[in-house]
């Protein structure tokens, strides 16, 4: 595919594209990214361990776009899909209707991190040109027609890149993730003293009944992570996805080409009784947040899932001077707990012209519905009345 000025190139693979081309374009310093689900490292280990494959409903046709020097100058992770299945941006609503109505939803395509409700860019394009942003959208576009997809959609985008994309015809969609800000606290009772007294007891209770049977935490990293890490986490991972969602996404292998590339930038958070782990969290380190993902058990132990994946969380933010702590996709019982109520975007190209118009109808009332429940949960927050959270 090529425009004047540029040239686009589908690539079949993350492994087709260098690892210092993808980084660089990426934000970050160097070939670090910023946000590690963009490391070219970890779509590689979802591909490669068949996580993210066509067998699987996700055949990489990642964009990479280069100016007329042959330059790489933007990118857009991009998958052709089959299905709606882990993308936390539900459209089986309209998959269904489109269906009914004598269409086919499927293939789209998805421009995501596979299994990743987290904010990022999806445009990766370091000069931050709108004219670069316009080509990477116009070739998904353009490949979209040549599969016979029904749409283009990219989730969990940042907001500037959703109005951007807004701007060039895409419909814009909005929800709610619950995440935690540090204000510049010291210490986690620093952030304690922000809450309403009955709040601030709740939490010193439930942190204390959590561990009340002698176990105790552990965060491991790097060097330290080891095979025996994973197997234990992942027996609580699949613990957890079997009675979620029947099947998890994430296999046994993926976890250990992450161990290979990228352990400098994940915790496991683990609980042990004596010397056998009974319940991890697993998080990711970015430049100034961390990202909680996946948690599971083999022992179910009162207030030990927020003990592992918010608490946690939230002392390794303090520890290490992060900004935010991001801990998933939906969650109200986060609001309790000191996780504030937070927008994110995804953005959608609609091939159909009538499904366009409805999709839209349906966003504008939707978001109305977000906003409003947005306000009734700010009043719900645990602060202490008057107390600054910006």
């Amino acid at each position: 595919m090529s425009d004047p000025g540029y040239t686009a190139t589908v690539h079949p693979s993350t492994a087709s594209i260098p690892a210092e081309i993808w980084n660089r374009l990426t934000p970050g310093e160097g070939c670090r990214p910023d946000n590690p689900f963009l490391d070219h490292a970890f779509f590689l280990a979802l591909e490669e361990s068949g996580c993210a494959a066509g067998r699987t409903g996700w055949q990489p046709q990642h964009i990479l776009l280069n100016d007329a020097a042959g330059t790489p100058v933007g990118l857009m992770p991009l998958f052709l899909k089959s299905h709606s299945m882990g993308e936390y941006v539900f459209d089986h609503g309209w998959a269904n209707a489109f269906d009914q109505a004598g269409g086919s939803y499927y293939p789209k395509l998805q421009c995501s991190v596979p299994f990743t409700p987290v904010t990022a860019p999806k445009l990766l394009v370091p000069s931050g040109s709108l004219d670069v942003r316009t080509h990477l959208l116009a070739a998904a576009q353009q490949l979209a027609r040549q599969h016979g997809a029904s749409s283009v959609h990219a989730t969990f985008v940042p907001e500037e890149e959703a109005d951007q994309v807004e701007a060039a015809g895409w419909l814009k969609r909005v929800d709610t993730q619950f995440h935690w800000y540090n204000h510049g606290f010291s210490t986690f009772e620093d952030f304690l003293e922000t809450l309403s007294s009955r709040k601030r007891k709740t939490i010193r209770r439930e942190r204390r009944d959590a561990l009340a049977e002698g176990l105790r935490v552990e965060w491991v990293t790097g060097s330290d992570l080891r095979e025996h890490h994973w197997d234990a986490f992942f027996e609580f991972y699949e613990d957890t996805g079997s009675r979620k969602w029947g099947r998890p996404y994430l296999n046994r292998r993926f976890f250990s080409l992450l161990n290979q590339t990228m352990a400098d930038r994940i915790v496991l958070m683990f609980a042990y009784d004596g010397p056998t782990p009974i319940a991890g969290a697993l998080n990711f380190v970015g430049r100034d947040r961390i990202l909680g993902r996946n948690w599971g058990c083999t022992r179910d132990v009162p207030f030990l899932h927020f003990e592992l994946c918010y608490y946690q969380a939230i002392d390794y933010a303090i520890a290490h001077g992060l900004a935010v702590v991001e801990a998933g996709a939906q969650g109200e019982h986060k609001l309790t707990r000191g996780y504030e109520p937070t927008s994110t975007y995804s953005v959608h190209w609609i091939a159909h012209p009538g499904l366009r118009r409805a999709i839209a109808d349906f966003l504008e009332r939707e978001r109305l519905s977000v906003v409003h429940e947005q306000e009734v949960l700010d009043r719900y927050t645990p602060f202490r009345r008057g107390e600054r959270r910006d």
